[in-house]
Formats: structure tokens, sequence, C-alpha cells
């Protein structure tokens, strides 16, 4: 596909996407991360977004035309220090952390179901004490993809210790927040009266 387009997806012109990545980036519940992990992470559109709100991310694909798109764009917006690009796949074992975000977009869905299943039980357990793991996907279905995003998002769900925060879902996204440390809110965690 990269070697046909530049950005195959249209992830740095499409609305859908400034948009998708909008909301993910708010739903966040910490305004600073230390180490994210960001695995799929295609041209770097939504690894510079990261860069914004983490000390360091930790981005990787399976398509080295992909990586080499991500550091043209991270080293023009003067980031490219902040990131380690790494070719790998979601499947792969996980780049040492301990990463206190990592944010799976578009990514579960190419996954057996079981395949993802033992990806989450592997490495949830590997995350840092206090971390926010995002699930983001495409909710329609593909044929050549083994699940939809509502199914993955789902399988992401039922990992042993994360706890459902919140998310977004309208017709064509779904995206779920979820942490390892309780699920305490957003309000509660920074002691908003009332909450």
């Amino acid at each position: 596909m990269y070697a046909e387009a530049a950005d195959p997806w249209e992830l740095e012109s499409r609305w859908y996407e400034q948009r998708k990545y909008a909301i993910t980036t708010a739903l966040l519940p910490f305004s600073r991360y230390r180490l994210a992990f960001e695995p799929g992470c295609s041209v770097g559109v939504l690894t510079e977004e990261l860069v914004r709100r983490c000390d360091h991310v930790v981005s990787t694909d399976v398509s080295v035309a992909a990586l080499d798109a991500a550091h043209r764009r991270l080293a023009a917006h003067g980031v490219r220090d902040r990131v380690t690009l790494l070719r790998g796949s979601l499947d792969n074992p996980w780049p040492s952390g301990p990463f206190d975000l990592v944010l799976l977009s578009e990514v579960c869905y190419y996954l057996q179901p079981a395949t993802l299943r033992q990806v989450m039980d592997r490495e949830v357990p590997r995350l840092a004490s206090t971390a926010t793991v995002v699930a983001a996907h495409w909710r329609h279905d593909v044929a050549e993809y083994p699940m939809n995003g509502d199914h993955a998002n789902d399988l992401i769900g039922a990992t042993e210790g994360l706890h459902h925060l919140g998310g977004y879902r309208d017709a064509d996204v779904v995206i779920d927040v979820f942490d390892n440390c309780g699920g305490m809110s957003v309000a509660a965690r920074t002691a908003v009266p009332g909450a």
C-alpha cells in the first residue's frame, strides 16, 4: 500500500482522521504521560499528537516505508528525538517499558481474536502501575479483517486488570479508555468537589 501512496489512509488530510485523533487525545485521563507505546504508527500523524502529551513515545509499524515517512514527519516538526521508531507487529513482544500509556489505534482488528487475547494477557501485567490503555477502532466490518472494532474493543475491555473509564462511540468509530489502577474518574482523582 505504501508503494502506491505515501499516506494510503489519508491520515494527515482526511477530516474523519483529524476528528478521531482529537477525540482520542481529549479522552486521555492524565494531562501528561512519561512513556507511551503506539503500535501501528503508520506515517506518524497520531505519533506527532502524542508527543504533545508524552515525554517519550515508542512507535512501531510492520512497514519500513511507513516508518520512513513517520521519521521524516517527526524530524520536520522537530520532535524526532522524543520518539523511538521500531519495526514490529502488535503481536510481537512489546518493547521495554514500563509504559504508562498504550494507544491501540486501528490495529487490533488485524489480529485473530485469540491472538489479541494472548497479547493483552501477556502485556497488560507489564504496564506501569498507573497506566492508561486506549483502544480506537473502525466499527464497520471489513472482509479482510478477522474482527470489527467493536469486537476488538470488547476483547481488550475483558482483559484482567483493566477498568473502563469511558469512551466515545458513533456509527464509524469506537474509542474506549481503560486504566489498570481502579478506574477512578478524572474528577475524583483530581479532587474536584462533589466527585
